[in-house]
């Protein structure tokens, strides 16, 4: 029997549990404001004053539906408070910032490079993420999907915003824009942001060569012409413009050489970008000397100037009325140069076990991490667990579900394909209730009476997460059209279905978890 002809019987018009991965999950659309998890509440905290949580979870127990339900609802809030917004960084997509970083570092293996990861390393990263698509926004440079809610105008305010806004959102694009094109975009910058101040160093250098100039001009003036007249008013004019000459040019070769020192560190501190020192001093080129030379850029001499640069973020974000930020990590074991190894992993996700970071003022970090870290974590020593403070870090040692749970969930994606037509009409075998919606089924309904909800319940439990109760169901559904001949069609499946493929099922599961065969 075909498998589209046993849920059409059941008036399901697309299979329910045939997604694996939350992000391509239809369904899942549908269902995400109705299903969430026991511990999601704790984990998502309060957008207005975000906390940091800690979660652990086997792959396919919802960790990425969790993040998605939490972009839901920051939505919903952005919506209801303009005033009070909270901006997310997705900070997930690490294949360029570790891809850069093991370029910096030289190293031939992934590992050796991965061990030198820092706290600011992470710091550079989350705003090498979000300085980018905030400038592609005031450039209107569209680049994927945009950061800020459409209602918020981020030209028109930056614009309207005071100078130190304006100079806070100049040093972030020079420091975290794009590697490959960050110099060429911050003198677009200031013209999209109309900064009324310019750049000294074009006027000292012109201004000193204009001056040898003249020093010159008027040097062989004197000797061509050797005036008796007023000599010592044409060797006094001479020294004047030799001396302003080698002012000018001593002051610009000296600033130069400072810009151009605080170049070659931004280019070894900022190891996630990979971005050459030239590139960061035509950047600092074209902004005022004055607030190159006085601001506060980062370095290595510790994580203090990454933190402000934090809290420029902040600032700068204030005018389009968003007071906090929300750091998702998530995805960890999928970059290239991790390739799901605990030892790797571990290595970057250490360094944001750290309090100070994690309890930053109106910022919140959400680390969604694989179950194997967990068991490294609890390995470590007492001054591991003395700085990371995990006891204020809304900890869950593990994503659990029970069976009950996911019976709950299989039901509501059961439901949530019962849709009646585009035009609101059901079909004709189907109940409709008043509005003209479909009755709901329960997943019990499936099977036929040899098969109690108690069954159901524990065969679900024994998958233990929303994924493999999917591919559970998905495959009875299988297992039992495939054994029945499409002329005598047979609507309800029996226990022995059930039984059969929750015994194949707990054996992948096994195999899995020894590592002997794929999820």
């Amino acid at each position: 029997m075909n498998v589209e002809t046993f849920l059409r019987h059941h008036q399901i018009r697309e299979s329910p549990f045939r997604a694996e991965e939350a992000r391509q999950d239809a369904v899942f659309t549908r269902i995400e404001t109705v299903c969430h998890h026991p511990d999601f509440a704790k984990i998502r905290g309060e957008f207005d004053r975000p906390s940091s949580a800690i979660v652990f979870g086997e792959r396919g127990s919802g960790k990425t539906a969790m993040r998605l339900q939490i972009e839901h609802e920051l939505r919903e809030h952005n919506r209801a408070a303009p005033d009070q917004r909270c901006l997310l960084i997705a900070y997930d997509d690490l294949n360029p910032v570790l891809d850069r970083f093991h370029l910096q570092t030289g190293e031939s293996e992934a590992t050796a490079s991965l061990e030198q990861f820092r706290l600011v390393d992470h710091l550079d990263g989350i705003l090498g993420t979000i300085v980018p698509q905030l400038m592609d926004e005031l450039l209107k440079e569209s680049r994927g999907e945009p950061v800020l809610d459409d209602e918020v105008s981020l030209r028109k305010n930056w614009r309207q915003s005071d100078a130190a806004t304006k100079r806070d959102v100049l040093l972030l694009q020079s420091c975290y824009d794009r590697p490959d094109e960050a110099d060429l975009r911050t003198a677009r910058v200031r013209r999209a942001l109309r900064t009324g101040t310019l750049s000294l160093m074009p006027w000292m250098k012109w201004a000193a060569i204009g001056m040898g100039g003249l020093t010159i001009a008027l040097a062989l003036l004197i000797l061509i012409r050797n005036p008796e007249e007023q000599r010592w008013l044409w060797n006094a004019a001479l020294v004047v413009f030799a001396l302003l000459s080698l002012f000018m040019g001593g002051q610009y070769l000296r600033r130069s050489w400072q810009m151009h020192s605080i170049a070659r560190t931004l280019s070894r501190s900022l190891r996630t970008l990979h971005r050459p020192a030239m590139s960061f001093r035509k950047s600092l080129s074209t902004l005022p000397v004055h607030d190159v030379l006085t601001s506060e850029w980062p370095n290595d001499a510790g994580d203090d100037a990454r933190y402000h640069m934090v809290q420029r973020l902040l600032h700068v974000l204030r005018p389009l009325g968003y007071r906090s930020i929300i750091v998702i990590v998530d995805r960890i074991d999928e970059p290239t140069l991790v390739n799901g190894e605990p030892e790797r992993m571990r290595a970057i996700i250490w360094p944001l076990m750290n309090n100070k970071f994690l309890q930053q003022d109106r910022v919140g970090i959400k680390l969604l991490l694989p179950l194997d870290l967990k068991h490294e974590l609890f390995r470590e020593r007492t001054d591991f667990f003395r700085e990371a403070r995990l006891d204020k870090q809304n900890l869950v040692e593990r994503l659990t579900w029970s069976g009950a749970m996911l019976y709950d969930i299989c039901t509501t994606r059961l439901n949530a394909c019962r849709e009646a037509h585009p035009d609101g009409q059901p079909d004709d075998q189907a109940e409709a209730q008043p509005d003209g919606s479909l009755e709901p089924m329960s997943l019990r309904e499936f099977f036929d009476d040899t098969v109690t909800h108690g069954d159901l319940v524990d065969a679900l439990d024994q998958m233990q997460q929303p994924r493999d109760a999917f591919k559970l169901m998905y495959a009875v559904i299988q297992e039992h059209c495939a054994s029945v001949p499409e002329e005598t069609p047979r609507w309800q499946i029996p226990k022995l279905t059930l039984d059969t493929v929750r015994k194949q099922q707990v054996e992948r599961l096994g195999g899995m978890l020894r590592g002997v065969r794929p999820a």
